[in-house]
């Protein structure tokens, strides 16, 4: 509401000067709130009572005339401030560059402004108490939609800092710390605590994609609850804290070092990172009964403005000096790859980040995601090297096709996965935050004795980590353009680009046929994704073969044909341009003549099998089904089973959390067996049991039956008996590692793979 009510005081608001300064006024106002409350600028009240004696029309003068002297030192101020103004002059001075004097705009106050900031800001909430995190929420707050989704700012929650940072070092740290303090010799134990503590003080962190600093900031607490776990061991024993020349603490927030492109984030990273530091100095002192200064700040976090693929990290702290990188980089994925909420115009990579990635990649890697160039950075970065580095990113990069191009490359590189997390909705402690499926992976050039596989709330650990986030070899499948083994190849359905004149509903055609009886017979079934999975028909009306003389002699027939033709002209593209000359024709045709299997391209990722089955010529099917002719039931049947899902599962790209049926990816890749006739003939058998078994339920849509909680008892003892003959068909027995679990069978199939590139290429 406060940052509300003062940006509408703003003479042009709108303005890039208003709104830098607006979020820069909002920090600096809710870093003296905080300080008022922490004791750190004195009493208690202290911001609160200053502000108070002025009129509204007056404050904004006084909070000028505050940021100045708090941005002033004590020798330098007016010796005459103390008589003159002494609510003023007993402030602090406040180093690190917070309350710099800089051209910032500040708008004039309203009664209601300086209500809501001495009376519900000050007085209703204690800021002592504000995690410094919430400044990150702050932030994106202060940032319009158009602003984060050009930025792929996604802002994290402490929950979601921990999954990045625990098995990256801080897991690790607390268990050599547990085993200090059980050693019994009290001189030993000491020594190995003082030594632990110089360890933390040791250690440095690099964010190369800070925003708004909350890795920095939670790691630092981190570190300092760790530190005063130690000083809490020590004060057991007879040590001693009362001599005024020594400090307990040793970690620092000048071992912190960020990269971050927006100059307001900068400030905001500080400035949470010296709240954290006020608040655990508070705690350590209750701890070693000391008095501790917080003002002067006497330490800073070095966190740079600038692009972090333009600038070099080793500028920023020798890697010699590095022992950890981490963060939450950009999400700026190509069209309808990062959110499964936002349109296709969308998530859209702009000029200047293309330009990044090609100088990153050295090369062009097509539509990968932005994010990518910071795992290629810190690759190349931490060469002959034991910094280990883990990054949130979109879950794109490791499934589908981006996956081959970005970790061919990376592997080259020397990389090990040492542990990830499989994807999972990401959530961030900003209200209205974007809607994103990540994953997070650890990586160095060191490989881990074991690897942690993160897969919801269940942990293993594994010999290797492949870019599947699976525990295999690092096998990775490339686009393929003909299908790997000897089977029917599977196409895309029908692309009209008609803007909808072809396509009716039931009613819109009975109308249409009202008017125009001879055009019953250009009708067909039509059918995309959504339809073939929940039943809902549509109807096409395809004028392909109309001969000339009959269309003219169908006036409403004409008109649709006319508007195609119309509407394929003004289009910017030369492809649709062209089709403009055959207007009765798709751009894309695909009509198959008797059966042919078809499969949605997009399926629910809750469902154990994508939904397929056969149609006949008499429908058309759009773009969103993959059409396969020449097939028959044993194709069926392999399509169907477990063993297809597991590696459309591992291989394909992912909708949100729904599975994308990619040609080029997972079919063409996958390796089918050799059977002999025998296990062809009861694969036939088992796949047309699916077909019986769906037959017994002709109310209900493939969604239906397919939904995992209403899948009928006969459907699924169908599946299980053609799993089951699959799985002979590949020589997948009882005994075999295949049958032990899915993550077994990829890792089967991905040698298979292996081995007929090797032979057919």
């Amino acid at each position: 509401m406060l940052y509300d009510a003062l940006a509408k005081q703003y003479a042009d608001p709108a303005s890039e000067r208003a709104m830098r300064s607006l979020n820069v006024l909002c920090v600096r106002l809710v870093f003296c709130l905080y300080a008022e409350d922490a004791g750190i600028f004195g009493h208690h009240g202290m911001f609160h009572d200053y502000l108070a004696e002025f009129d509204a029309r007056k404050m904004r003068r006084a909070v000028t005339d505050l940021f100045k002297i708090l941005d002033t030192k004590p020798e330098k101020r007016d010796p005459y401030l103390k008589d003159d103004f002494p609510e003023l002059a007993a402030f602090p001075y406040v180093n690190g560059g917070l309350f710099k004097d800089e051209d910032i705009e500040i708008p004039p106050f309203t009664d209601e402004i300086k209500d809501l900031l001495l009376n519900k800001a000050s007085e209703d909430f204690d800021w002592s108490e504000i995690s410094p995190t919430i400044f990150g929420a702050v932030f994106e707050s202060t940032l319009n939609p158009e602003t984060r989704r050009s930025g792929g700012m996604h802002y994290t929650s402490i929950e979601n800092i921990h999954k990045v940072i625990d098995p990256l070092f801080l897991d690790g740290l607390k268990a050599e710390f547990a085993s200090i303090c059980e050693i019994g010799v009290e001189r030993t134990r000491e020594r190995k605590l003082r030594e632990f503590q110089h360890k933390l003080a040791s250690l440095t962190f690099l964010d190369p994609a800070a925003g708004s600093g909350n890795f920095l900031t939670e790691t630092y607490l981190s570190l300092r609850r760790l530190e005063n776990n130690i000083l809490r061991e020590l004060s057991h024993g007879q040590i001693s804290f009362g001599d005024v020349n020594y400090n307990p603490i040793q970690v620092s927030i000048n071992q912190f070092y960020g990269i971050e492109i927006n100059d307001f984030a900068v400030t905001v990273a500080k400035t949470a990172l010296w709240i954290a530091e006020s608040q655990m100095m508070k705690e350590t002192e209750s701890i070693v009964l000391m008095h501790l200064d917080f003002l002067p700040l006497k330490t800073n976090a070095s966190i740079i403005e600038g692009n972090a693929l333009r600038i070099d990290w080793e500028s920023i702290v020798p890697k010699s000096q590095l022992s950890y990188i981490m963060g939450n980089p950009p999400f700026v994925a190509r069209a309808g790859r990062m959110k499964a909420n936002e349109s296709s115009s969308k998530g859209m990579l702009d000029n200047s980040q293309k330009e990044d990635r090609l100088n990153v990649f050295g090369e062009d890697l097509g539509n990968v995601d932005y994010v990518a160039c910071w795992f290629k950075k810190a690759s190349v970065f931490t060469k002959n090297t034991s910094i280990k580095c883990a990054f949130v990113a979109t879950d794109s990069i490791c499934q589908g096709q981006q996956i081959f191009p970005i970790w061919n490359n990376l592997l080259k590189d020397g990389i090990y996965i040492n542990f990830a997390y499989k994807f999972f909705k990401w959530g961030s402690e900003a209200d209205k935050s974007a809607t994103v499926y990540v994953i997070i992976v650890g990586f160095s050039h060191v490989m881990s004795k074991e690897a942690l596989l993160y897969d919801g709330n269940r942990v293993r650990k594994v010999e290797h980590i492949s870019p599947y986030l699976t525990p295999a070899e690092d096998i990775i499948v490339s686009s393929r353009n003909r299908p790997l083994c000897d089977v029917p190849v599977f196409k895309m359905g029908n692309q009209p680009i008609d803007n909808g004149n072809y396509l009716f509903t039931k009613e819109e055609m009975e109308s249409f046929i009202a008017k125009e009886p001879k055009s019953k017979k250009y009708f067909k079934h039509w059918l995309d994704g959504a339809g073939f999975l929940n039943n809902s028909v549509k109807y096409c009306l395809w004028l392909g073969n109309c001969s000339p003389a009959e269309l003219k002699s169908m006036p409403e027939c004409f008109k649709r044909v006319k508007n195609v033709k119309e509407y394929r002209e003004k289009s910017n593209r030369k492809s649709t341009k062209k089709l403009a000359e055959t207007p009765t024709r798709f751009q894309t045709e695909n009509m198959p003549e008797g059966n042919f299997i078809v499969a949605p391209e997009v399926s629910s990722g809750s469902r154990r099998y994508i939904p397929m089955g056969f149609l006949d010529g008499d429908t058309l099917c759009s773009n969103k089904l993959r059409l396969m002719s020449g097939a028959n039931l044993y194709h069926f049947g392999i399509l169907q089973s477990n063993i297809h899902m597991a590696w459309t599962r591992t291989v394909c790209g992912y909708y949100g959390p729904s599975y994308q049926y990619s040609i080029n990816i997972v079919y063409n890749n996958f390796p089918w067996p050799t059977p002999t006739i025998m296990q062809i003939e009861k694969i036939e058998k088992t796949a047309q049991a699916i077909l019986d078994a769906r037959s017994l339920y002709p109310d209900s849509s493939l969604s239906d039956l397919y939904d995992d909680v209403t899948m009928p008892p006969e459907l699924r003892r169908a599946h299980q008996n053609n799993d089951r003959a699959v799985m002979a068909a590949y020589g997948f027995t009882k005994d075999s590692p295949a049958f032990s679990s899915e993550s077994a069978c990829v890792a089967e199939l991905m040698k298979l793979y292996q081995k007929m590139v090797a032979e057919n290429g």
